[in-house]
């Protein structure tokens, strides 16, 4: 009988040992934590400061946000144009917890009560399993014609490969951009019958993704783009950040790209929010809660 047991115990499966897990943690083995936060003025909750207690109010605010004292790497405050929010936040870093204490010090702040939430979108960066490598834009060079080989096909692979790295690392840690205008929005892949993105080959996924990016690079040095994956995370898939050099731009590419099948059969869009890069002091002067002198 204990023979018996030796024998079963040595034919099943051993769980790896402890050592080779990754370690408990908050920080992403691979990408930064990002939140879009936005929110709206209550009026009632300024009018019932006193003139000093909103003026220390107003003061401690303009510190919480000031990029120069932020705990997260990355940040950006927006005006927010429409109803939907008066300011807006995108926050990014390896830490969750340090994301969500700008959160909490605005709301736990002296203007607290005089600010309400309105939307949030938690999400993290990533590389997209559809950023060609080296050899996948190598073999897209060739169906659009070009030859293995040439002068120009060796060019546009070897400019690739020195690229490559760059752009993984932008978009696992992005530097925000800095223009004037820019736009959010979630999105979501279709599972319906006969428009389900999920049942369909990653090679036709592959294609009509590198069809979308087509037609995203026309509008190079006019708008630039952030994916970041919401899955497991938030209520939608994706959150698209776009930036712009004028806000035109945001309504041209937005309905070029809506042309495409990836797009047109395959997409579902959440609320947009469009803002305006802005200083602590240019929003709350904007907002009407610090008085322009």
């Amino acid at each position: 009988m204990q023979s018996d047991q030796n024998s079963m115990s040595e034919s099943t499966p051993r769980p790896s040992p402890a050592a080779a897990l990754p370690e408990p943690s908050l920080v992403p083995e691979e990408g930064r934590h990002c939140n879009h936060l936005y929110y709206r003025w209550r009026r009632d909750g300024l009018a019932a400061m006193s003139g000093a207690a909103r003026r220390d109010a107003v003061e401690q605010l303009a510190a919480t946000l000031n990029p120069e004292f932020s705990p997260c790497q990355r940040y950006q405050l927006s005006i927010i144009s429409g109803h939907k929010a008066d300011f807006g936040l995108m926050l990014m870093d390896p830490d969750p917890l340090k994301i969500d204490a700008v959160h909490q010090a605005i709301m736990g702040g002296l203007l607290g009560p005089a600010i309400e939430p309105t939307y949030s979108f938690v999400s993290m960066s990533e590389i997209s399993e559809y950023v060609p490598s080296v050899e996948q834009y190598a073999q897209r060079l060739m169906q659009e014609g070009e030859t293995p080989g040439s002068p120009t096909f060796e060019a546009k692979v070897n400019a690739y490969r020195r690229r490559e790295p760059v752009m993984r690392k932008q978009r696992l840690a992005p530097d925000f951009v800095d223009w004037p205008a820019n736009c959010f929005y979630p999105m979501n892949k279709w599972r319906v019958v006969g428009a389900n993105w999920f049942a369909l080959p990653f090679s036709e996924r592959y294609r009509l993704m590198a069809e979308h990016a087509q037609s995203g690079m026309q509008f190079a040095g006019r708008v630039t783009q952030l994916i970041t994956v919401a899955v497991g995370l938030d209520d939608w898939e994706w959150g698209v950040t776009l930036w712009a050099r004028n806000p035109q731009f945001l309504k041209d590419i937005v309905y070029k790209m809506r042309f495409d099948q990836a797009s047109a059969r395959y997409a579902e869009f959440g609320p947009f929010f469009v803002g305006y890069r802005a200083t602590p002091h240019e929003m709350l002067t904007h907002c009407r809660v610090l008085h322009a002198e």
